[in-house]
């Protein structure tokens, strides 16, 4: 009798009127350039900091325990009397530090150099100061932040009677060095992609924008691991609420561990159920670059070759840096056939369920007469061989991945052969669904977004469940329900769709890209603090004469 009456009341919930929740979302601001300085950011985490002992007892204790010392191997504790008189000591992972930097700029001068009486007035600082010759030093007063610079792979110095470490750059782990792109490939753009190393990813936007105002804020993230994160903008250009979104849902990521920046995009992302997403993933820093000079926020995650691109709206997913190389002619051309793949990768198999199920009289008869027969001793319906080819292709696909080398885009190339016509053959699969699932394929691998094209993957197979049980009426409904959904989405705070709904002010770089001296404005559903990208006449060298004797012959 209770589980009947819990039953009753679950359908009575689902139906019954309830107050919709006010839900608080977050919303872009528009900032003029003198409000700009007004605009700090309040959303950082308040630590408490443990101060730092004077004795070298202590704090030798202290680093060694936080690091299960001796049984941890890698942590390398040096004691020694330094500029000839003071006990002190030196700490660092070992594999994470350059050891000749150590040895010949931090060793060395503090065991060889002695101060006389008079330069021992001026203190310690002044003696530490004029002693060790690594390029880049700072003070640190904290527990918190001596393990946290431990971690990051630099050496600590601590001295007895001081409150404080002396902390000196001397990263020196083995990196991969810097590569053409792999997956976002392109002809006449710069053949540069990211790494798996924080500092020259950072670097490798940092030699695109040559700015003073180009910034890059750091912080951890992952509670294990402290996976360290660079947030790079342009001050004066990015809208500052934007930049403190971001930093506020950073902070606010409470997990033990992130290993990449896919991870990250999945906690700072607003739609975490969508099939299309909302942060732009890019392993080019010509193309973070891009964005970054349109006033967005670039996110680079150590360990990971993949930067993070936000906010941004759905043209975005079209667009690739290629497009600026080329004429505007041929980049309007390209971007059309991206999104011609677009709707062919999403819809056609689901239309041609639908035509051939329901809607025959729509085909040309002698299309039609050569579909049935060549579907004539096939003992499955269309959609089951729909789905058998998708099965296949995605298996095949993936396995092409998984193997190494040459030998993956091999085994994938002869597989799909070999297994089309040993289909076709043995009267499994009519030869007509080949060719909708390989021009399905092509238009798959079009996309220049990799991410996206797994949701279009997705959404594929909606048509076709739509086309097999509703025909056109259930592909009409699925493109309103995907619209509606589309047009509901933001990418923090910018309406996804807002590109077209709701119209913001006129882009000249959408899907029929303008020449490149007619783009005066940058996008304006980002609220950037500086809109114009150039003036008006931007070829100012047009109408201007080219010397007293041009064109003129003596």
């Amino acid at each position: 009798m209770k589980n009947n009456t819990s039953v009753v009341k679950k359908v009575l919930g689902l139906i019954t009127y309830k107050k919709k929740q006010e839900k608080k979302e977050f919303s872009i601001p528009e900032v003029n350039e003198s409000t700009e300085g007004n605009q700090n950011s309040n959303d950082q985490k308040k630590n408490t900091k443990v101060p730092i002992s004077k004795d070298v007892e202590d704090n030798i204790a202290y680093v060694q325990k936080q690091f299960n010392y001796p049984i941890n191997k890698d942590i390398i504790v040096r004691e020694f009397k330094a500029l000839g008189k003071y006990r002190a000591f030196i700490v660092y992972i070992d594999g994470m530090v350059d050891r000749i930097t150590i040895n010949n700029f931090i060793l060395r001068p503090l065991l060889n150099t002695e101060f006389s009486e008079k330069e021992q007035k001026y203190g310690m600082d002044y003696m530490l100061e004029n002693t060790i010759e690594t390029n880049q030093t700072k003070r640190v007063f904290s527990y918190d932040e001596v393990i946290s610079e431990i971690l990051l792979g630099d050496t600590g110095i601590y001295v007895d009677g001081c409150d404080y470490y002396i902390f000196n750059e001397t990263k020196g782990y083995d990196k991969r060095g810097v590569e053409a792109p792999k997956i976002e490939g392109s002809v006449r753009a710069p053949q540069e992609a990211f790494n798996e190393n924080l500092r020259t990813n950072v670097t490798l936007i940092r030699r695109i924008i040559k700015n003073k105002n180009f910034t890059t804020e750091f912080m951890s993230i992952g509670k294990q691991n402290n996976k360290q994160c660079a947030i790079c903008y342009i001050n004066g250009l990015v809208n500052p609420a934007i930049v403190s979104e971001v930093k506020r849902r950073l902070n606010g990521i409470e997990t033990g561990e992130i290993e990449n920046s896919g991870m990250v995009e999945q906690f700072i992302e607003d739609h975490p159920m969508a099939l299309i997403p909302t942060i732009l993933s890019t392993e080019r820093p010509d193309k973070a670059s891009t964005n970054m000079l349109e006033g967005k926020v670039c996110i680079v995650v150590d360990g990971s070759p993949f930067a993070l691109i936000a906010p941004i709206t759905i043209i975005d997913l079209f667009h690739t840096p290629e497009d600026i190389s080329l004429r505007w002619q041929y980049g309007t051309l390209n971007r059309i056939v991206r999104i011609y793949a677009v709707f062919v990768a999403t819809l056609l198999p689901g239309l041609f369920i639908a035509a051939t199920n329901f809607h025959q009289e729509m085909i040309p008869t002698e299309i039609l007469i050569a579909i049935a027969k060549a579907r004539e001793n096939v003992p499955f319906p269309t959609i089951v061989e729909i789905l058998l080819m998708e099965s296949s292709f995605e298996l095949i696909r993936e396995a092409g991945i998984r193997i190494p080398g040459v030998l993956g885009s091999t085994i994938g190339i002869i597989g799909a052969i070999i297994l089309g016509q040993a289909a076709v053959q043995a009267d499994l699969i009519s030869p007509v669904i080949i060719i909708i699932i390989s021009i399905t394929g092509l238009g798959t691998f079009a996309i220049p977004d990799f991410s996206f094209a797994l949701g279009i993957r997705i959404i594929r197979l909606l048509f076709i469940v739509a086309g097999c049980f509703l025909g056109f009426y259930g592909i009409t409904l699925m493109m309103i329900v995907i619209t509606i959904l589309l047009t509901d989405m933001k990418s923090f705070g910018v309406p996804f769709m807002s590109i077209y709904v709701p119209k913001v002010h006129k882009n000249s770089d959408k899907i029929i890209r303008y020449p490149i001296w007619k783009q005066e404005f940058r996008p304006d559903q980002f609220n950037p603090l500086n809109v114009r990208r150039q003036p008006k006449k931007s070829k100012t060298w047009e109408g201007e004469q080219g010397g007293k004797n041009n064109g003129k012959q003596k």
